[in-house]
């Protein structure tokens, strides 16, 4: 066995003292103490905590302090890997049992003779007899299941795998159980706890803030270019998701041609080993970009992602928080930059129309939501919040709106003058034509259909013209505006009521912005004040990673680094004072270290 994967000599019963020698960190973070605590004490449990917050730790300090080996459920064989990669460079006995894993007759014998901190296991195996009789002749300490909104239809990425967790986990009713997810709402959490069999008193909700992450929303007017101005902010890694697998490919190609940045796509049209291999090139890289379908992203546990744009919009509000979440999981400043265009929402409602009509009344509330975050005037982070159940503050310092707020206008007339010329028109014809008929412009087709003839022709004045295109956003967005079949508009939503008076149209007019590259960053770079040490740590860790086959991260994050750097540490005992660094990395790394921190 490698020097990676001893358990750490420490049979200390304070979590404390284990979290300071096992992880080097000097004190827990939110609610990790309470959801430690109730396991460590035998009882079961559910944490809904923000990406970031330290969710494996809730599992893996107790698998190391209880007994036998912890069973942690994972729905991706990436996440897995990862997670065990961290885990062994901390001195904790970790493997898997998935279909790709070529030892397994010793990992199972690891497991039967008590020699394992942690199994992670794919829900498919859960339901598989063989299984159940393997954890019956095994000494078990708890069951972790990780994306546990997995298990709920009402959750936004239902798996029926995890259905099978119950069965296999009533037949060891002595072993506690802890469920993990970072989106759910009040509906899904009851659901959660219900389908694993975790008593209500057993929940802790941490919150969904993450306040490290900056929001930006903005209209997709150029989507290369304002991904290129992004990149040219972070330099650190990134993900874009792109909506279909052909713009995941062109949007990649034109952002490596256009950075000279390490670029590359992900999507399930590729080869698996191509899918495989870029999926590695990102973890293992220090300042790629991976353009990718949502397919990407939740088999990642990589820390130092500095942003995620999305050139597309996400599905729902808490696909997005969960796609945005992968940014700064290392707590450092990051950014999460969402491009949009009024022809996202037609689409995803005409897609509404086509699910069981069962399901399209939820889907439509999912749509509407996701319009008022992207139209919201107000701080992107409250909208956020509230939509989770929280009562946040109306400001949060660090989203696009409250940087730099956006006026708002009372747009209901020209709505109105909008929405009459689609209905006189025949709700037929596309944006561009309406635009000429409001503005009497009787070009051949215009006059050809006698639309020069209507009571809306040129009721629009040039003030007014000017708030064409946003105000057609707008009601798109919120589907007073749908588009038909052969790409014209129709009235839909609450159009009706608009036209009578009933209800008010206000749109959001952005500040004014400098072109090219933006006018801030979100946050301090990785090496803030320039220091040739930071520099030279971040080359050692480097080639550490790169000789031991893991990601730079697995060795020290980077605000470890910048931790050394700052306090200069020249023997170990001053190097046990550096956050993240416990006493294995100590032991395994810490000599090294001390020596470039002693060159400079």
């Amino acid at each position: 066995m490698d020097a990676l994967t001893q358990t750490p000599t420490n049979d200390a019963t304070d979590p404390l003292a284990v979290l300071r020698q096992t992880f080097g960190f000097q004190e827990f973070r939110g609610v990790q103490r309470q959801v430690i605590d109730r396991v460590l004490g035998g009882g079961s449990g559910m944490a809904v905590m923000p990406t970031g917050a330290g969710k494996s730790l809730t599992f893996q300090l107790p698998a190391i302090m209880r007994p036998g080996t912890c069973v942690v459920v994972s729905p991706l064989i990436a996440l897995m890997h990862d997670q065990i990669d961290s885990a062994r460079a901390n001195g904790i006995r970790a493997a898997s049992l998935t279909s790709v894993d070529t030892n397994r007759e010793e990992t199972v014998a690891r497991l039967r003779g008590g020699e394992l901190d942690l199994l992670y296991i794919a829900p498919e195996r859960a339901s598989q007899p063989g299984f159940r009789n393997l954890l019956a002749q095994a000494n078990l300490s708890m069951f972790a299941i990780d994306e546990a909104h997995c298990v709920s239809e009402w959750g936004h990425d239902f798996r029926p795998d995890y259905r099978q967790l119950r069965p296999l986990m009533d037949e060891f009713p002595d072993v506690p159980r802890l469920a993990l997810t970072a989106t759910a709402d009040a509906h899904t959490r009851a659901d959660i706890l219900a389908q694993l069999g975790i008593p209500e008193d057993g929940l802790v909700v941490a919150g969904f803030d993450r306040p490290n992450i900056r929001y930006v929303i903005r209209h997709r007017d150029n989507p290369v270019r304002q991904l290129t101005d992004l990149m040219a902010q972070q330099p650190g890694p990134g993900i874009v998701y792109a909506p279909t697998r052909k713009k995941v490919e062109d949007i990649a190609a034109k952002l490596a041609a256009a950075t000279g940045r390490t670029v590359l796509p992900y999507h399930a049209g590729l080869p698996p080993e191509e899918r495989a291999g870029n999926q590695r090139a990102f973890v293992a890289s220090e300042d790629m970009v991976m353009v990718a379908t949502v397919a990407f992203g939740m088999g990642i546990d990589k820390p130092d992602v500095r942003f995620v744009a999305h050139a597309g919009i996400p599905k729902s509000i808490e696909a997005y928080y969960q796609e945005t979440g992968r940014a700064g999981r290392d707590g450092d400043p990051s950014q999460a930059v969402l491009l949009w265009g009024a022809g996202d929402f037609a689409l995803a409602r005409q897609r509404v129309a086509e699910v069981e009509e069962s399901r399209q009344a939820s889907e439509r509330t999912r749509l509407d939501a996701l319009a008022t975050l992207v139209e919201a005037p107000t701080c992107r982070r409250a909208v956020l919040l509230k939509h989770f159940g929280e009562d946040p503050p109306e400001k949060c310092g660090n989203c696009d709106n409250c940087l730099d707020a956006p006026g708002v206008t009372d747009a209901t007339q020209v709505a109105r003058k909008l929405l009459s010329a689609a209905y006189r028109t025949g709700q037929s014809f596309g944006f561009g034509h309406l635009q000429k008929v409001l503005t009497g412009h009787a070009d051949d087709r215009v006059q050809q259909k006698g639309h020069d003839q209507l009571s809306v022709f040129g009721i629009v004045d040039a003030e007014e013209a000017g708030l064409l295109r946003q105000v057609a956003r707008a009601l798109q967005a919120r589907g007073s505006l749908v588009s038909t079949e052969h790409g014209g508009l129709a009235l839909g939503g609450d159009a009706r009521e608009i036209l009578k008076g009933e209800k008010d149209v206000e749109i959001v007019l952005p500040p004014k912005r400098e072109r090219g590259r933006g006018r801030r960053s979100s946050g301090a770079g990785l090496n803030p004040v320039g220091d040739p040490l930071f520099d030279a740590l971040r080359e050692l860790r480097r080639e550490m990673a790169a000789e031991a086959g893991v990601p730079p991260y697995v060795i020290f994050h980077d605000s470890t680094l910048r931790d050394m750097a700052a306090k200069r540490p020249v023997s170990m005992s001053d190097l046990a004072g550096v956050s993240g660094v416990g006493a294995k990395k100590q032991e395994a790394y810490g000599e090294a270290f001390l020596t470039v921190i002693r060159q400079h």
